[in-house]
């Protein structure tokens, strides 16, 4: 048998001591907007509002390739905002994550996306001259000259959303990097 002593078996670890406390190198609060990561995530923010806002004013006349660029627009606004507010309400120091590597995984694969929705977009765009009905004497065409111009803008924002999330990754790699 086994004597028994109090002191022969050690105390059971603590599960909180091994959790890893949050790795965040970016300010909560207001001060994360006076950053460069943080202003550019509410340029991604103004941004995609834009282009969700000027490609729903077309009308989508090609839903398959304009859903998806509203589908990312929309995801990508939404979770943008989600993100600034983990860091503008302080969530960032709360939550045991490595923020670093969160911020690259996220704005990495958002400008992956984002950049194949601007490519549509301007695939969409390049359309307008084309009849709606090959075979059809109707002479109407797939984006009439105001959707073509609010395309174009869409196209134009979309690229300058991409960019920014882009910017993101950048910054984000190299606060995860260092």
């Amino acid at each position: 048998m086994l004597p028994r002593e109090s002191s022969s078996m050690p105390p059971p670890p603590n599960p909180a001591a091994y959790f890893p406390p949050p790795r965040v190198t970016l300010p909560s609060g207001l001060e994360i907007l006076r950053t460069y990561s943080g202003a550019v995530i509410f340029l991604e923010i103004l941004f995609g509002t834009l282009v969700w806002i000027l490609v729903a004013a077309t009308g989508i006349p090609l839903p398959l390739l304009q859903g998806w660029v509203m589908f990312v627009a929309v995801t990508s606004w939404f979770l943008s905002i989600v993100f600034l507010c983990v860091f503008l309400f302080g969530y960032a120091n709360r939550i045991a994550v490595n923020w670093n590597q969160t911020d690259f995984l996220f704005h990495g694969t958002t400008f992956v996306c984002y950049f194949g929705a601007f490519l549509l977009q301007a695939a969409t765009t390049s359309l307008h001259h084309f009849p709606r009905r090959f075979n059809s004497t109707a002479q109407e065409k797939v984006l009439s000259d105001h959707e073509y111009n609010i395309s174009i803008a869409a196209s134009i924002f979309a690229f300058a959303t991409a960019v920014c999330y882009g910017c993101s990754t950048a910054l984000a790699l190299r606060r995860w990097r260092l």
